[in-house]
């Protein structure tokens, strides 16, 4: 037999109507209270037969550079949202911020929570932050990444494959001298797309200069002033650049523009997320669209699997991408590759 909220009661000395609340996760129990309580439930055994009518979908900040109030994630949570709410779950969402005094004391309620499935946005992880989920007690699924060497359910995009069909386009439209934008924060995503530009450079036996692989901030304004000091010390460009996402493209736009570039004339330039600026940025930039709603249907379809048929195996899935050709991109002829010079800048 399932212990009772009355046996919880004689065992830690709260009411029943204080435990109901707490186990309801009602706002007016103090956390102290809560924790205590939750801690003594799992003890003896009350979770146990527990149905899970709840997803959560944490939102994970680890530096916050990343994460942050843009339509990528907005559209990311609606699709969460909205397949929870068509498959019959409630949504819970919790920011869980590595800045936030609270952040251990929340990060074990995730944890030890029984009660609600997890959804994780790991997009900002490092190898040692997703460690600290191996060991949740409900079923999880990582969202927009993945790890190599943990065995985790996850939902993420296609970046290699995405960045590669992205330069080799360049290739095909006559661009030999083909610079990168990388964020000067790394995540997991920017990582693998600079691993598709380069597999398409070597694979067309061009050579990648240094020089050209430019460390930008991943904000619009930060890689708009990261880009101006760079082109400060800089005159020769490649006829084209590739950058880890759509903020960084734009901020180096207008950086170029303003120093005299004119886009697609003397550089082209490929975004990758396809945000709705894209479409009125003058000009309209070329970019890789990142079907984000339908990234968290199927992030919410998988654990839903996994409630349902309590499987151990786990599976990493990438949703593809659509190659999204506008204004940004230049077909050159053979004698018209070299690298922009000195007097491209005026």
């Amino acid at each position: 037999m399932k212990p009772s909220i009355k046996q919880l009661s004689a065992m830690t000395g709260y009411s029943p109507a204080t435990i109901s609340n707490a186990l309801n996760k009602k706002p007016n129990v103090n956390q102290e209270t809560a924790g205590k309580i939750w801690q003594a439930a799992r003890e003896i055994g009350y979770f146990n037969e527990t149905h899970i009518s709840s997803l959560r979908l944490t939102v994970c900040r680890t530096h916050g550079k990343v994460v942050t109030d843009t339509p990528f994630f907005a559209a990311l949570i609606s699709g969460v949202e909205n397949e929870c709410r068509a498959l019959g779950f409630a949504t819970i969402i919790t920011h869980l911020d590595q800045a936030d005094p609270n952040f251990d004391n929340l990060l074990q309620q995730i944890l030890h929570d029984r009660t609600t499935a997890n959804l994780v946005l790991a997009t900002e992880f490092t190898e040692d932050d997703a460690k600290m989920f191996l060991h949740a007690e409900s079923p999880l699924v990582l969202l927009d990444t993945w790890f190599e060497d943990m065995d985790f359910d996850t939902v993420g995009i296609d970046n290699t494959d995405s960045t590669y069909n992205a330069t080799t386009y360049l290739i095909q439209n006559g661009h030999t001298g083909i610079g990168y934008l990388k964020s000067n924060t790394p995540i997991k995503n920017f990582i693998y797309r600079e691993y598709g530009y380069r597999r398409a450079m070597h694979g067309h036996a061009l050579k990648i200069d240094s020089k050209h692989t430019v460390r930008l901030s991943p904000s619009m304004d930060g890689s708009y002033r990261d880009m101006k000091e760079y082109l400060a010390g800089h005159s020769s460009l490649p006829t084209a650049f590739v950058a880890d996402n759509d903020n960084i493209a734009l901020g180096a736009c207008k950086a170029l523009q303003e120093c005299g570039y004119q886009i697609p004339e003397d550089i082209s330039v490929i975004g990758f997320d396809d945000m709705p600026f894209c479409e009125i940025a003058s000009p309209p930039l070329t970019t890789v669209r990142v079907f984000k709603q339908v990234m968290g249907a199927e992030a919410v379809r998988r654990l839903v699997q996994v409630i349902r048929s309590g499987s151990t195996i786990r599976i990493k899935t990438q949703i593809c991408t659509e190659f999204i050709e506008r204004e940004s991109v230049r077909k050159i002829t053979v004698n018209q590759t070299k690298n922009i010079g000195e007097s491209s800048n005026g």
